[in-house]
């Protein structure tokens, strides 16, 4: 840990709350969670802290394993709230931040010397910034929507791709991305047959065989999935283990032991859409990104590590940001502060869209390389296997319309 200036050390800390699943199935995306959160805390302390009209505070993470559920979720919620914690961080479910976003628009409105923001590092359900906004939560990823435009951009201008199969999750993010991918794709590939659609149970598959045998029995030549976590590892080891060698559009293909599941047959064939990763500075020798990227290696050495999200370390720089403009940690100032908010370093920009608090960043699709080819610097977890940039959409391509009607406290 790094060590604190002696004057943010003695100060009362400004508590950051994360519910997620840090048991079960998703553990690894839980437990990967916290050391990106707290290495970006790290960096803001490593500065002084958070500065305030009565000195610099520490910045400070407190877990709650929710166990991927709901109602464990706002457990968490009200303990938090027992403690006068005023900014919940959660991601690794868009069922759970439903739950979660709603609930704190209650308790704010009930206790409103007490209110607390929703920091929304990963759930993706488009709803969340359109027909459910709030004003109480900020998301610091794409929401799905975007993610899949920039994949179907990709898809558009690949020829060899005329059989897609559909396979998620089934809960709402599973449940909007088929939707989603099915109209994008009509509108830029309407030559594009879907050959299947599939919701399976989420985190309670082990063994995906069946689903690798109808993907098959479809003629697909590709598909396109919004899994994560041990529901991706299990999916595409099945395709391997199949010998099933066709293309897969993901959302998170390049992380939690994906590549390694993966192996050559992904090499060329698997894609993934985020906001940076590790190979988005092409290896240049005075790249930021590499930098950057080196810097999280160097404080989480192991290769089961090795998961780096930009979106989160931006989330918490953010927010340090947001406290010191508003001169205080009440959540309604610093709402206030984090709408419009820009972060800006050397090699990544972006910005929280006021209207609906989405924010606003370019996107990378990447395609899984061999780093024993020479074609990519960096390797996945150990895994020998890394991800080149395809395609970079910048942010006023990856920007899309908002719904949302949000009412804003008085």
């Amino acid at each position: 840990m790094l060590a604190l200036g002696a004057a943010a050390s003695a100060a009362e800390p400004i508590r950051i709350g994360m519910i997620d699943g840090l048991s079960g199935p998703f553990a690894n995306a839980g437990q990967a969670v916290v050391r990106n959160l707290n290495y970006a805390i790290e960096q803001v302390n490593a500065r002084g802290g958070v500065k305030l009209p009565d000195g610099r505070h520490p910045l400070e993470l407190v877990t709650y394993d929710n166990k991927q559920g709901v109602e464990e979720a706002l457990t968490g919620l009200r303990h938090f709230a027992d403690q006068h914690i005023h900014f919940i961080a959660q991601g690794n479910s868009s069922a759970v931040a439903l739950a979660l976003s709603e609930a704190i628009e209650k308790h704010n409105s009930r206790v409103p010397d007490q209110r607390m923001l929703l920091l929304n590092y990963a759930a993706v359900d488009p709803a969340l910034t359109n027909e459910k906004c709030s004003f109480w939560h900020f998301r610091f990823d794409a929401n799905s929507d975007m993610r899949m435009n920039a994949l179907t951009e990709v898809i558009k201008t690949d020829r060899s791709a005329r059989r897609v199969y559909l396979i998620g999750q089934d809960y709402s993010f599973g449940q909007h991305l088929a939707k989603v991918a099915r109209a994008q794709l009509a509108a830029k590939r309407p030559d594009i047959a879907i050959v299947g659609d599939d919701l399976h149970p989420i985190g309670k598959i082990k063994d995906f065989s069946p689903y690798v045998a109808k993907i098959r029995a479809s003629g697909a030549d590709t598909v396109i999935t919004g899994n994560w976590g041990n529901d991706l590892t299990l999916l595409v080891k099945a395709a391997r283990d199949a010998g099933l060698n066709i293309k897969f559009y993901t959302f998170y293909g390049n992380s939690l032991g994906a590549p390694a599941a993966i192996g050559d047959a992904g090499v060329g064939r698997v894609r993934a859409v985020a906001e940076w990763h590790p190979n988005a500075g092409q290896g240049a020798s005075d790249s930021a990104s590499d930098a950057y990227y080196r810097a999280f290696r160097r404080r989480y050495p192991q290769s089961e590590q090795d998961y780096v999200h930009l979106r989160m370390h931006l989330m918490i720089d953010m927010l340090a940001g947001a406290i010191e403009k508003a001169g205080s940690s009440d959540a309604l100032a610093v709402a206030k502060a984090l709408e419009g908010a820009v972060f800006r370093n050397a090699f990544h920009e972006a910005s929280m869209r006021a209207a609906d608090h989405q924010l606003q960043q370019p996107l990378y699709v990447s395609v899984m390389r061999k780093v024993a080819d020479g074609s990519v610097q960096f390797d996945n977890e150990g895994s020998g296997y890394g991800f080149r940039t395809e395609r970079y959409l910048p942010t006023s391509f990856s920007a899309l319309p908002t719904s949302c009607r949000m009412q804003r406290p008085r």
